[in-house]
């Protein structure tokens, strides 16, 4: 079977909690993934988004100070690249133009991560 989408690599965390972007990281390592960076806000992800070189991304939905991390979801589909959202709520008030992006549930599991990078 021929595999016509290569595999994501160069992977951006979006996450305002220290110990889970570490986690993160680590699983991303387990899994062969670089990490493209890690940010935890709406404006350092936008910055790193806009510097490219990342194949995709997680971003928790909310991040610290109330911010959503909408913005960079758009920032990321302007550009072709796919994320996956982070989530401990239900849906968490995602924007309904994302409701169909692969979810990432909390706490997370190399599985879950494993599998929400392979739906991209």
């Amino acid at each position: 079977m021929a595999m016509t989408m290569t595999e994501p690599v160069q992977i951006l965390i979006v996450e305002d909690e220290p110990l889970i972007a570490m986690m993160l990281e680590d699983f991303l390592d387990v899994l062969d993934k670089q990490v493209a960076g890690t940010v935890d806000s709406v404006e350092d992800a936008l910055a790193r988004v806009a510097e490219g070189g990342i194949d995709a991304a997680i971003l928790d939905v909310n991040l610290r100070g109330g911010q959503k991390s909408t913005p960079v979801a758009e920032a990321l589909a302007e550009r072709g690249v796919p994320f996956v959202f982070a989530t401990g709520g239900a849906d968490d008030a995602l924007d309904e133009r994302f409701r169909d992006r692969p979810r990432l549930q909390k706490p997370f599991t190399m599985d879950g991560v494993a599998k929400a990078l392979g739906s991209l």
